[in-house]
């Protein structure tokens, strides 16, 4: 879904830099950019990503351009271009999903290697999993990679031995709840939900000056310590944690923890005050006694996170 012209992609290059919901126009920058030694090729995912879904592009200076695009895990095909403008324009075609997006191009099929071999889990571990994995996907904030991370590694050490997850394992099963995941979400079409919102208002309130910070740190205390690394110039700070982000998956609300970063009382509360107006008119409710030393809490909430991957 293209959102204010932005692309719906998320852009990674070789020299680490990742770019987020980018325009048509900094997708073809980048395409053109790729050649030089340490910046020759970008791997594109969709958002929400899809497994064996992405495409990427790799260029050194002199030579063409190798175009590749997978649209499932035993269909991927790849093309040579000299042109890096027609690369960006079925770059940009592929994004929106427009169709015939691929025709014109002499594309080859990429040998696949079949795929894996991976053993089910027992139903006692595959159900305690699936449980903790469908958490975090309500939550809505982890990638496929966290959460296979997650997968493998939450019964570690216990009543089932010491790794009775493996990586494959945790992946295929990721990658299984992940698609119902996105298949529930398909019902909710285009409707703004109150996550969409909540992450409207927390843009607004950092253009404004105040670091904001979704699903932050793990919990108060952590998250507090860590905030000062993310001010860059800010006058102050409003965030919740992964804990709060649970508490608010499950219905209970979400509690937002704000302050001054020069530590005093009257700016915590000067903020707090500013928190809690900036969600006037967003059609979620913000509720505070005015007291810097409580919390703000946002409720009621349907939590309808969408994932990005």
């Amino acid at each position: 879904m293209e959102i204010d012209g932005d692309l719906a992609i998320r852009v990674e290059t070789e020299n680490w830099q990742t770019h987020t919901r980018i325009r048509a126009e900094r997708l073809r920058e980048l395409v053109t950019r790729i050649g030089h030694t340490g910046d020759r090729f970008l791997v594109i995912q969709r958002i929400p990503d899809v497994p064996d879904v992405f495409a990427q592009v790799w260029h050194e200076d002199g030579g063409e351009y190798r175009l590749e695009c997978r649209s499932a895990a035993d269909a991927f095909f790849g093309t040579d271009l000299g042109d890096p403008h027609r690369v960006a324009d079925l770059l940009t075609g592929w994004a929106r999903q427009e169709p015939g997006w691929d025709a014109g191009v002499a594309w080859e099929p990429i040998p696949v290697p079949p795929p894996e071999e991976v053993p089910d889990l027992p139903d006692g571990v595959r159900e305690q999993v699936e449980r903790r994995v469908r958490e975090q996907l309500r939550c809505g904030y982890d990638g496929r990679g966290t959460l296979t991370e997650i997968a493998e590694d939450y019964l570690v050490g216990g009543e089932y031995g010491e790794r009775p997850v493996s990586r494959a394992q945790a992946r295929r099963l990721v990658d299984r709840l992940w698609l119902e995941r996105l298949a529930e979400q398909e019902s909710w079409g285009e409707e703004t939900t109150d996550p969409d919102r909540l992450t409207r208002v927390f843009r607004a309130l950092d253009a404004a000056g105040l670091t904001a910070r979704e699903n932050f740190a793990c919990c108060r205390g952590c998250g507090t310590a860590e905030i000062g690394a993310e001010r860059e110039g800010a006058r102050g700070f409003v965030f919740f944690h992964r804990q709060s982000t649970e508490a608010a998956a499950e219905g209970h609300g979400l509690m937002l923890y704000y302050g001054g970063f020069d530590g005093s009382e009257e700016t915590t509360a000067a903020v707090g005050h500013e928190v809690v107006a900036a969600f006037t008119g967003s059609g979620l409710s913000a509720e505070w006694n005015g007291d810097p030393g409580r919390a703000i809490t946002v409720a009621p909430l349907n939590w309808r996170k969408r994932l990005e991957g």
